[in-house]
């Protein structure tokens, strides 16, 4: 799998985008591979918790590459990747899935590590979103899901500034389980992985599944709001957005807007 890199060992599935020159942005095949991934962990009952990772120092993932935004949806995902697909998968796995963050969880990173069930993060570690910098927004769980975790203030404090918090920060607002020095990261998430495998597989998987039964509902909504996003996505407005970041220049989405 050129994108990821996927290794079992010792009742541990380490799932790591494989993607460090992009700063572990994700495309279609990304995902696709992820999700395949995803899906060996969960079928292989040698396995009792999932780590999720980027390659590298500098970023855990910063979300989708903006070179593929092309604002189709397909039923699978805007811009062809089936991101709504992985957050559905990295929810119902019925083992608990890791965050490790290193460096940026920016944009659709962010959502991913909000989404996994505990995260262990670097000092180094930074976090927020991006979307209303580059015409998006996540309409599913990168929302209505994360004002569960860090209260709805919060949450759109976070969506409407595009602020970035320090890992510090973000152990206040509940967003992360614990900080650790950043040479200290890989024994912080192995020492919690087997806390977990020494417990019972079924009564987790029971929990898991109880913790999520609150908040399922939030599927649905997010399935909405992306056919939403999708033509959103093919108005001047977004697109300057898009084509702001490529040409590293602010965007003018007012402008756009009336134009």
């Amino acid at each position: 799998m050129p994108e990821i890199i996927y290794e079992k060992k010792d009742g541990i599935a380490r799932i790591t985008i494989n993607r460090e020159k992009s700063m572990n942005a994700f495309t279609a095949e990304t995902v696709e591979e992820m999700l395949v991934a995803f899906r060996d962990a969960d079928a292989d009952d040698s396995i009792g918790v999932i780590v999720l990772g980027g390659a590298g120092d500098r970023a855990f993932c910063t979300g989708g590459d903006q070179s593929g935004h092309s604002g189709l949806y397909s039923g699978r995902g805007v811009a062809g990747i089936p991101i709504e697909e992985l957050q559905f998968t990295i929810r119902n796995v019925r083992v608990p899935v890791i965050a490790r963050v290193q460096g940026y969880a920016i944009g659709g990173g962010n959502v991913l590590a909000t989404l996994c069930d505990l995260t262990v993060a670097s000092e180094k570690a930074v976090f927020g979103q991006v979307g209303p910098k580059v015409g998006s927004v996540d309409p599913g769980f990168g929302t209505a899901y994360l004002a569960r975790i860090v209260g709805d203030k919060k949450a759109r404090e976070i969506w409407y500034t595009c602020r970035r918090y320090t890992a510090a920060e973000a152990l206040t607002m509940g967003l992360v389980n614990t900080v650790v020095p950043h040479d200290k990261l890989d024994e912080a998430v192995n020492g919690l992985c087997e806390e977990i495998l020494s417990k019972s597989p079924t009564a987790i998987a029971i929990a898991k599944r109880s913790f999520n039964a609150d908040s399922d509902n939030i599927y649905g909504i997010g399935n909405q709001g992306l056919e939403a996003l999708a033509l959103f996505y093919r108005t001047e407005e977004s697109k300057e957005g898009v084509n702001a970041f490529l040409e590293k220049r602010k965007p003018d989405f007012r402008a756009a807007r009336k134009r």
